[in-house]
């Protein structure tokens, strides 16, 4: 049986990989718009952005292309969309000014080093709220209602830097006393949040701690990816997981993303995008906000 759980396992990660687009992809190159960008710049440089692997890559970058598209298109500038693996890359590289912009994770922000220059540029609005939760999933074959009732299972984590699949998880097995190596059988990182739930739902774990957000948008628009997979705790509001700029992006053009960002649900075209992610508006947010996962991650 172990045995047969690692070949699926490699089959799903490994088909996940096999699916990766390219590590740069340029989004609109010959955009018409470019070469009066080109002409009122002194150097042309395209917009560098990046999606925390809150996906598993081929879905990040589908799902996110459009928006980059509607980006590219308003500001005259070609896109260039990087990947990276884990959270803590995006973060360097942000941190390194590599990046004008980047989608990530709430547990990536608050571990953001503040000396950095990052900035909370705009945080989604998803059903009516600027939070979300984690959710702790169960097979169905799986017998537990609480966290408790997990002790010696198979559970999975997204990201070392993910609130939802990690940190949430440490701070319940902290109010238990406990560590992932004496608590569970086994922990393995699946670095995407909707390849946790298939993990679950395949039954190569029994449990994992996923972000809302996901499981709803695959609830939405993908169900059957999770047939077999029910909720068994529901975690305290958190932050939505924001949109942050560096300092690489200065200027008009920082105030004309933000802009742009902030009037999406107001244009028609736009609307239909932020459909697609179940996302209702971008609102400017408060750091203050993203204080609850601060606190639990000095916690830890």
């Amino acid at each position: 049986m172990r045995l047969i759980n690692l070949i699926i396992v490699i089959i799903i990660l490994g088909s996940a990989c096999n699916r990766k687009p390219r590590e740069i992809i340029v989004i609109d190159p010959n955009n018409t718009a470019r070469q009066t960008a080109v002409e009122t710049d002194s150097v042309y440089n395209p917009l560098k952005v990046a999606v925390s692997a809150i996906l598993s890559p081929k879905e990040t970058y589908e799902s996110y292309e459009e928006i980059f598209r509607y980006i590219s298109d308003e500001m005259g500038f070609p896109i260039e969309f990087h990947q990276r693996k884990t959270y803590a890359e995006i973060n360097q590289m942000l941190e390194d000014e590599l990046l004008d912009f980047a989608f990530i994770c709430t547990g990536a922000y608050v571990e953001l080093d503040e000396t950095k220059g990052v900035e909370l540029l705009a945080v989604p609005v998803s059903g009516g709220r600027a939070e979300y939760n984690a959710y702790i999933i169960v097979s169905e074959a799986f017998a537990a209602e609480d966290f408790a009732d997990l002790r010696g299972s198979r559970f999975a984590f997204t990201d070392p830097l993910s609130n939802t699949g990690y940190f949430y998880s440490l701070h319940r097995l902290k109010e238990l006393n406990e560590t992932p190596e004496s608590f569970f059988e086994s922990t393995m990182f699946s670095y995407a949040h909707d390849i946790s739930i298939q993990l679950v739902s395949k039954g190569v774990v029994d449990a994992a701690s996923v972000n809302q957000l996901i499981y709803d948008y695959l609830k939405t628009f993908q169900p059957e990816r999770i047939e077999g997979v029910r909720i068994i705790e529901v975690s305290p509001n958190y932050g939505n997981p924001p949109v942050v700029i560096s300092q690489r992006l200065k200027g008009e053009k920082r105030e004309q993303l933000k802009q742009l960002l902030l009037s999406m649900h107001t244009v028609n075209e736009a609307r239909s995008i932020l459909d697609g992610l179940l996302i209702d508006r971008f609102i400017e947010g408060d750091d203050e906000d993203y204080n609850s996962a601060r606190v639990m991650n000095k916690d830890l």
